[in-house]
């Protein structure tokens, strides 16, 4: 876990985000120049991603899976793309079958998303001390921070929390108890389908403007964004 957690503080440093903060995922996504498609995917598909040995990068995200989820497999899939060396094609399953990079992966992202100092700011001593968090604890941190109820769980977890606490918790409907505690339960809900973020419509134009491409292609790759030029 060591070696993640240098690896979260130099990346946080280098994209220029505090060591405790929440991460806007798509602010993030924008400022990275990586190129993310959400598109409704099989149950157990999570997503991938890929670079090219020109540097740029490519995200697909199942839009099928809560938000929350979501941002763990982007958290994910920026591990492959800019920390490990030679990242492969691949596809990030949610089957329990993980090697080793993947399991780096996945620690990188829990700590990327959840810094152990940011949660801890947000709890009281005594939770702390005792390894229990009540249930309003936790709507508060994974609210915060936009991370599924078994992220944070797992995240505490690893931190102090033990395991009659995060058995009972993980018995209680996030979006329920979101709900009864006054919580926007989209968190937990699934979202962003066909949502398209960085320059892909930007480059579109450009290769227009320069007469590299017709109008007929150009309104082509626009619909790709679920363009209406009558709108």
């Amino acid at each position: 876990m060591r070696v993640a957690e240098q690896m979260v503080v130099k990346f946080r440093q280098d994209v220029g985000l505090g060591g405790n903060e929440a991460i806007n995922i798509k602010s993030l996504l924008l400022k990275l120049k990586v190129v993310s498609i959400f598109r409704p995917l099989s149950d157990n598909f999570c997503g991938m991603s890929l670079r090219d040995s020109s540097s740029h990068r490519f995200m697909l995200i199942n839009s099928n899976q809560s938000k929350g989820r979501q941002h763990f497999t982007i958290a994910h899939e920026l591990f492959h793309l800019f920390i490990e060396e030679n990242p492969k094609p691949h596809k990030c399953l949610d089957n329990g079958l993980k090697n080793p990079i993947e399991q780096q992966a996945d620690m990188f992202a829990s700590i990327l998303l959840m810094p152990e100092d940011g949660i801890l700011q947000l709890l009281s001593k005594n939770e702390i001390e005792k390894g229990e968090v009540t249930l309003a604890s936790v709507l508060r941190i994974e609210h915060y921070y936009s991370v599924s109820r078994q992220a944070l769980l797992n995240r505490l977890s690893d931190l102090f929390l033990n395991k009659a606490t995060k058995e009972q918790l993980s018995k209680i409907s996030a979006t329920q108890s979101a709900r009864e505690y006054g919580y926007d339960t989209s968190l937990y809900q699934p979202g962003n389908v066909n949502l398209i973020i960085g320059d892909f419509g930007e480059k579109a134009r450009t290769l227009f403007d320069a007469g590299k491409i017709s109008e007929g292609h150009y309104i082509e790759l626009l619909n790709k964004l679920e363009y209406d030029g009558n709108k």
